[in-house]
């Protein structure tokens, strides 16, 4: 059950009205205060103030007026330019990224302004009373005639235009900035090192040991869909209390439908109960997430890389990037103990195994998976070898070095059967100075 909720809390959040119904609500709610403390008096101080200069129910109409049409127009056009830049983005840097621009905080906070001070306001303006309309129980008024108009909200309308103004600035100036492929793939890759730090919090040189799988009843999925989440400290509680030992099947971003296996215990037969209690340990979803899923942000590194040494884009410089950043995050895994996570500080002695993710999982993901690509391209190959020659010579561990050294020789061996004349020669120089380095 929390495994679901903070799935769809993570969906909620990420979501493109989340933050504008929020401003919204916001919205409302402070103009109804503001109107509120006009009503009663308590901003009778503004009519005192000479740089205030009270407005007339006429004059306050058209404000709002012009303020709300012009919010809600501004509203639309922000709307349709990130539609367009996130379908440029998704067509040329591929289909799975149009979540990454759909989750943009920057496009989602600036919707929401615009939409907040919209619902401020209409609902500003619709307390505004000429002087035939104004109740009598009203203490403060306008400063000549009858009527009444809010000032101190209509002072704060005013503040939030001269504010939308400056998100509006912003707004323009973030879209081209946040299509531009290398801030793509820095969003991508620092957040890659981020979750890094964050699921294996000590240094070290250990990769997690294969460890004996339960042999007991299987827990099969009971719905259809992506692993996004799965609650470990729920799980090793449930194994804990019922004094069981689990083996998860799956991790994080793997698909399943029901009759797949999620996990395996060492009871037989395994209570209903604690079926029902590790399953909903599980959350599913339409689509990966990167809240748990490491491969999930390598995978779109290796796709962009992919897609830009394509004979359709040809774009080797997008894929040279797309390489540093892949070989940033294979160095800081390979400095990792990668067989303590963050929600399991003692290792071994957790009654939960998860499937090994050791450093060569991640290499696999990584270097392996667009190891094809870079091979047809002389400078991307160049690039690539470098790379894993720095994280090879960064790495903790001789093991973790020998699998460096073993797909730089992969690496070239590859490119063998793609490039020719000095672009080979040049990859094979290259490729001799790193193991002379290394002898």
């Amino acid at each position: 059950m929390l495994a679901n909720l903070r799935s769809n809390w993570l969906s909620i959040r990420a979501s493109y009205w989340f933050y504008p119904a929020l401003f919204a609500l916001g919205g409302l709610v402070l103009a109804l205060v503001l109107i509120h403390l006009d009503r009663i008096g308590a901003a009778q101080w503004l009519s005192r103030s000479h740089w205030v200069v009270p407005a007339q129910p006429d004059g306050a109409t058209n404000i709002l007026t012009v303020l709300s049409g012009s919010m809600i127009g501004v509203a639309s056009t922000v709307f349709s330019i990130t539609i367009a830049a996130v379908a440029y983005a998704s067509g040329n840097y591929g289909p799975r990224l149009l979540t990454n621009f759909m989750e943009d905080k920057g496009n989602q906070f600036s919707l929401a302004m615009f939409i907040g001070t919209f619902v401020y306001a209409i609902t500003v303006l619709r307390a505004v009373r000429g002087g035939d309309e104004a109740p009598a129980a009203i203490p403060f008024a306008v400063a000549s005639g009858g009527g009444f108009v809010p000032q101190l909200a209509l002072l704060v309308a005013f503040v939030l235009m001269i504010a939308s103004v400056g998100v509006l600035v912003y707004f323009l100036h973030h879209i081209p900035a946040s299509i531009r492929i290398n801030t793509v793939l820095e969003n991508i890759g620092a957040r890659l090192l981020r979750e890094i730090e964050h699921r294996f919090p000590e240094e070290g040189e250990t990769d997690p040991p294969v460890r004996a799988v339960a042999r007991g009843d299987y827990v099969r999925a009971h719905r259809t869909g992506y692993v996004r989440l799965i609650e470990m400290g729920a799980l090793v509680e449930c194994a804990r209390k019922n004094d069981v030992s689990l083996s998860l099947e799956v991790r994080p971003g793997d698909f399943v439908y029901p009759g797949i296996a999620i996990a395996r215990t060492d009871a037989t037969p395994l209570p209903d109960d604690v079926a029902d209690s590790v399953r909903e340990s599980f959350a599913f979803g339409s689509s990966r997430t990167p809240e748990m899923d490491l491969e999930f942000s390598i995978d779109e590194l290796v796709e962009i890389a992919l897609r830009a040494l394509s004979p359709g884009i040809n774009d080797a410089f997008t894929a040279i990037t797309a390489t540093h950043w892949l070989g940033a995050a294979t160095a800081e895994l390979g400095r990792r103990n990668l067989d303590v996570e963050k929600w399991n500080p003692i290792g071994a002695a957790c009654p939960v195994a998860t499937p090994v993710n050791d450093f060569d999982h991640f290499l696999q993901r990584g270097f392996a998976a667009v190891r094809s690509g870079l091979a047809t391209n002389r400078l991307a190959a160049l690039v690539a070898l470098e790379s894993l020659a720095v994280a090879a010579g960064q790495v903790r561990g001789s093991h973790r070095r020998a699998l460096l050294e073993r797909e730089v020789d992969l690496l070239v061996e590859q490119a063998e059967e793609h490039l020719t004349g000095p672009d080979i020669a040049d990859v094979r120089q290259r490729h001799a100075a790193i193991r002379a380095g290394w002898a």
